[in-house]
């Protein structure tokens, strides 16, 4: 639905901007070069889903953006008097390598989504591929098929009454003589330009301290899960029963309309960023559909305020259904050693300093509470002169206490276990280990298992000792208040001094886990490919112009893109995710993209002989129209995604990120080029000749 409402909105916007026939061809051209894409993702196996479906809505602007820049060439020609064939051969001639070179460049700046070996590069990689296929079918039909249907639609001027083609100047009307006025302003006082520019550039970065930081969003699904942790020792009947009394108040809300639960372990995965949890008995977790988004946190918020006024002997915690790689909490901190009662102090302190923050959640370690264990202790001088081993003990232990499987029972395609224990009554009753028997193959009867035990001692054991590199390591868990307006990055970045400044024992480390560490390796993922892009970038413009200072100029608004995305971020109150990272990094390639083409107008408009200065302004006036619509449309067809969390933030970079970049280019450029070239400013002049 947002695909179609998107492409709605580019074409709408291309009709009312650029004429109807223009608008009907670039549309036309813009649904070939979707429906094209459709049938190489069927080729490739790359399925329709949320993040591919997302990239063919990012791409629609750049995917008329090579189709605008034909079209508007063969306007300009034809208005010049050029004949239809003319007009299409000298505007393909002109543009077809700097539009190749620049749909290269915007596919390379999101070439490490494609190429990242992280989780979250398997999870947006489709990305890329999309955006890849897309483009570079754009370019193919905007120098094939553009220049056919524009030979079809459009008329070449019509002769005056002496037999002459009129000319009339195609850069009329309210906009052009606006843009005119403002890059004469600009290029005029060109230091106070830069001048601005660079304020602007440092209040955006202090103000990007201000922005929400998260590294995936929630899911759009309207689910959500409760986790149930009981004291770790518990029977798997107890955590049934507490199961069972939270189905019961969730069925009563007609807000929810499913429950799922399962007891001693996870569900099973059901998609691909679920972690189902490992086996526990003191373990439960409900899946809960609610009737849509807005009631999920509704109904999270109720399973709390259950959770504080009624008697729950288990720690509930509630958390949003994920769509990015997920963890078992956002905030971890892993400490490794040798000795579990240091670790397990070190825990303590860590649990503590969480546990000051009034925004932490869901404190807890993974080795959980210790349990008692009945230890008995075992006589082996007494045991070996009646014949009786330590094995034979503990077979006993087992089958009038827990259980020993002594048989499996088939029914049907099922295998269940036969097990086999005392009963209830005197299994239950702690004292009744002292009335156990074994037998004696020495005396060949039974013997009160006293005989071969000294004492039966209680212990506290750690039941559960985790380990990780084959070190022994206890992570401490917390989150952020899901139902607040606080990230997981907040809430770290208040904590992570003080417990990074507990003093560690020698032999023992500390390393932060969560969303931190997944965060971590996916933008060490990213950035490790990136210089490699950005080289493989600036050598093609350096190729393009065969010059070092043209892409110098084009390069250096790169930088200043950030004006408008951290502007964007914190008027929208939008968190800067990891999908906003990499959108981020790609809007470099948007802007070298329009760089090129008014840069390569430069260059034409000074071989036709122009004064370096007119080539300039000439070149910015007409490249004004592509550029703009290219980010008109692109602007605009983010408008869908805004209502989606997972794209909402991907969107506001975009939109407020392009819309500045746009000023960047038709104004900051043709400065920078007349500072690098030293060329002096001269008098407004109203018409190009």
């Amino acid at each position: 639905v947002s695909l179609v409402e998107a492409i709605a909105i580019v074409i709408i916007v291309l009709l009312l901007f650029m004429g109807v026939k223009s608008g009907l061809l670039i549309g036309g051209i813009l649904l070939l070069t979707v429906l094209g894409t459709f049938i190489f993702m069927k080729l490739f196996a790359i399925d329709l889903q949320r993040i591919s479906l997302g990239a063919l809505i990012i791409a629609l602007g750049m995917l008329v953006d090579n189709a605008i820049v034909v079209t508007e060439g063969i306007l300009i020609n034809l208005k010049r008097g050029q004949t239809k064939l003319r007009a299409s051969i000298n505007i393909v001639e002109q543009t077809k390598w700097p539009l190749l070179g620049a749909t290269v460049i915007a596919i390379t700046a999101f070439a490490p989504i494609g190429l990242s070996s992280d989780a979250s590069g398997e999870f947006a990689g489709s990305l890329f591929w999309v955006l890849l296929i897309s483009l570079l079918l754009s370019w193919i039909t905007a120098i094939t098929l553009t220049p056919f249907f524009a030979n079809l639609m459009f008329k070449e001027t019509q002769l005056n009454a002496d037999g002459e083609q009129q000319y009339d100047d195609p850069y009329q009307g309210f906009i052009f003589t606006s843009y005119k006025a403002s890059l004469n302003l600009a290029m005029r006082f060109r230091k106070s330009t830069l001048v601005l520019m660079l304020v602007l550039l440092c209040s955006a970065v202090v103000g990007f301290g201000a922005v929400k930081q998260s590294f995936f969003p929630a899911s759009n699904t309207p689910m959500f899960y409760v986790d149930y942790w009981q004291e770790q020792g518990a029977d798997i009947r107890s955590t049934l029963e507490g199961i069972k009394k939270l189905e019961a108040f969730l069925q009563q809300n007609p807000l929810v309309t499913e429950i799922t639960s399962t007891v001693g372990q996870g569900a099973p995965r059901f998609m691909l960023t679920y972690a189902p949890e490992k086996s526990y008995p003191a373990y439960g977790q409900l899946i809960i559909r609610v009737t849509d988004r807005e009631a999920v946190a509704t109904v999270m918020q109720k399973v709390r305020d259950f959770a504080q006024h009624n008697p729950v002997a288990a720690q509930l915690k509630v958390k949003p259904m994920e769509i990015g790689p997920s963890t078992d909490a956002k905030i971890e901190a892993r400490f490794s050693g040798p000795d579990p009662v240091v670790l397990r102090k070190l825990s303590a302190q860590a649990k503590h300093i969480i546990a000051q923050d009034t925004g932490s959640h869901n404190i807890r370690d993974d080795w959980r509470a210790r349990t008692k264990m009945i230890r008995p202790q075992f006589n082996e001088q007494k045991a070996r002169r009646l014949g009786i081993s330590k094995s034979d003990l503990d077979q006993v232990l087992l089958t009038n206490l827990s259980g020993k499987q002594v048989g499996v029972y088939r029914d049907g395609t099922q295998l269940l276990p036969i097990i086999a224990r005392s009963p209830a009554n005197e299994r239950l009753n702690v004292e009744s280990v002292h009335d156990l028997q074994i037998f004696s193959p020495v005396l060949g009867v039974f013997i009160p298992v006293t005989q071969v035990v000294d004492e039966f001692v209680v212990e506290w054991e750690d039941s559960l000792i985790m380990r990780r590199d084959r070190k022994r390591t206890i992570t401490v868990m917390a989150d952020h208040d899901v139902l607040s307006d606080e990230t997981p990055a907040k809430l770290f970045a208040r904590i992570r001094t003080d417990i990074e400044n507990i003093e560690l024992p020698r032999g023992y480390e500390m390393q932060w886990g969560g969303e931190y560490e997944s965060s971590s390796k996916a933008k060490k993922a990213i950035f490790g490919s990136l210089p490699i892009g950005y080289l493989a970038m600036f050598a093609i413009t350096v190729l393009l112009f065969n010059s070092v200072k043209q892409p110098l100029v084009i390069w250096a608004t790169v930088p200043l893109a950030i004006i408008g995305v951290s502007a964007g971020l914190l008027v929208m109150n939008a968190p800067f995710s990891f999908m906003a990272l990499l959108v981020l990094l790609s809007l470099s390639g948007m802007l070298i993209k329009n760089g090129i083409v008014l840069v390569d107008q430069i260059n034409l408009e000074l071989t036709e002989g122009k004064a370096p200065y007119q080539a300039v302004f000439d070149s910015g006036v007409s490249r004004v129209r592509p550029v703009a619509m290219a980010a008109i449309t692109t602007i605009l067809g983010m408008i869908p995604l805004l209502f989606d969390v997972f794209f909402q933030s991907m969107a506001v970079t975009i939109m407020f990120g392009l819309g500045f970049a746009t000023i960047l280019t038709l104004i900051v450029v043709p400065v920078l080029y007349t500072i690098i070239y030293k060329i002096e400013y001269q008098p407004l002049k109203t018409r190009i000749k």
